[in-house]
């Protein structure tokens, strides 16, 4: 996989701008754009990642993973660096082949955002609440409720993105994207099997 420098400097060309010009659109310096090209600056942050696709009009997939990346999760030695198909009638994708992620590993930049995460997207034609096509989404594998947020859960057979929220009353509120769909589940009975905690998003858009 092509280093994260050379991924900016080429879409950068490709979108016909300056490095002063790209620097004007994400709100750095252009020495900053030159750092991060030659690879002297290694960690960019969520929200200048986010900044350099609006500027370079491309998903943040392919600001962090080149084209000869397979998005299947059929790799023996899954990394965070590796984006995983998430696909609703399916194990999680790290399941299926029980493995673990390598934290020894000399770490990228998109290693170092997503530490003890896997990168997942859904699959061609597959969409779920609060995650669609060409979205991504870093998730920590986890067997139970950690803090209020987003978490995909296993229910029925079937992968599911649903907020949830600890109440008061020890109960446990679980909404889609339409609230008022929301159900009140007890914590200890729930219907589902909580399989990992959202904890980045990023929208294709």
């Amino acid at each position: 996989m092509d280093e994260l420098g050379s991924r900016i400097k080429q879409l950068r060309l490709q979108a016909g701008l300056s490095k002063a010009a790209l620097a004007r659109r994400v709100g750095v310096s252009d020495v900053t754009i030159s750092y991060w090209e030659s690879g002297t600056i290694k960690q960019i942050g969520h929200e200048r990642l986010m900044s350099l696709t609006s500027a370079l009009d491309c998903s943040i997939r392919q600001l962090l993973d080149d084209d000869s990346l397979t998005a299947m999760a059929a790799t023996s030695t899954p990394n965070a660096s590796v984006i995983l198909s998430l696909q609703a009638h399916s194990t999680a994708p790290w399941e299926a082949h029980s493995t673990a992620l390598d934290a020894s590993q000399s770490l990228s930049t998109v290693q170092l955002l997503t530490q003890d995460c896997y990168l997942v997207t859904p699959s061609e034609g597959e969409s779920f609440d609060f995650l669609f096509e060409g979205d991504l989404a870093a998730i920590s594998p986890c067997e139970g409720f950690q803090q209020d947020g987003l978490y995909l859960i296993e229910r029925e057979g079937r992968l599911q993105i649903r907020h949830l929220e600890r109440l008061a009353s020890g109960r446990m509120r679980v909404s889609g994207e339409q609230p008022q769909g929301a159900s009140v589940e007890s914590v200890r009975h729930p219907s589902f099997r909580i399989v990992g905690y959202l904890r980045a998003r990023w929208s294709r858009q």
